[in-house]
């Protein structure tokens, strides 16, 4: 089975999906077969590359009220991210573009280090608000998720892998996504946001079935008409 999840690092719902996911998966039975995929896209592409203002101050002057109606709007998020036991700092982070952190989270060698890389920013940026725009932040923090300093300098020295997060974001809009979290199992099933762990618990089962019906029995297993042999022997 295979889980494609379209999400941004600067996404606060996204965090809060990954670890309602993660709850549904630790308690699936075919949990080793399962392949997590993540995918790019750019929640606030409009965001500048060099952070100017926090998120408070963001949404105070975008909705009005100033930085402490905007951190009042970050409260109520930040209670329902410490449910899942994430404890943000969401108020404290700038609002940065995120184009460079999706080009280095597709230089990771495969879904593995991947999946290391964006736990790693995503905490960065909710947890600990860093920015994670700031080429020498985002090089330190792909480091510790083990890829190689000066390959993640020389990707972010020019636009390599570019095409490969607009592709990421072009098939989002294609699934009919226009927010994150986004998820797609086996490239059929698409849950839209952060839902509860028995929403993803419930698709996972479904999909898991659909790839891997049931045998139904036709016929007597015991007797002359329906004779079956095992362990034991024949009858």
């Amino acid at each position: 089975m295979r889980i494609e999840i379209w999400s941004d690092v600067v996404c606060p719902w996204c965090y809060i999906g990954k670890r309602r996911l993660e709850t549904a998966l630790a308690g699936f039975e075919h949990r080793d077969e399962v392949e997590v995929v993540w995918r790019s896209f750019q929640l606030d592409p409009g965001a500048p590359s060099v952070a100017d203002e926090t998120i408070a101050e963001h949404l105070g002057r975008k909705y009005g009220g100033g930085p402490e109606a905007g951190q009042r709007m970050i409260d109520q998020m930040e209670a329902v991210a410490a449910e899942e036991g994430l404890v943000y700092r969401l108020g404290q982070a700038h609002r940065v573009g995120t184009a460079d952190v999706h080009r280095v989270l597709h230089a990771a060698r495969d879904h593995a280090q991947r999946a290391e890389l964006k736990e790693a920013l995503l905490a960065a940026y909710m947890l600990e608000a860093r920015n994670v725009a700031d080429h020498d932040v985002l090089t330190e923090i792909a480091v510790s998720a083990g890829l190689e300093e000066a390959r993640v300098r020389e990707v972010l020295a020019g636009t390599e892998y570019a095409d490969e997060v607009e592709a990421d974001i072009r098939q989002a809009g294609a699934y009919g996504a226009t927010g994150v979290p986004f998820f797609v199992v086996d490239g059929r099933y698409g849950i839209a946001g952060a839902q509860p762990a028995d929403v993803f618990t419930d698709v996972l089962q479904r999909a898991w079935d659909d790839s891997h019906p049931a045998v139904e029995m036709v016929g007597a297993q015991t007797g002359a008409d329906g004779a079956v042999c095992g362990p034991d022997g024949c009858s």
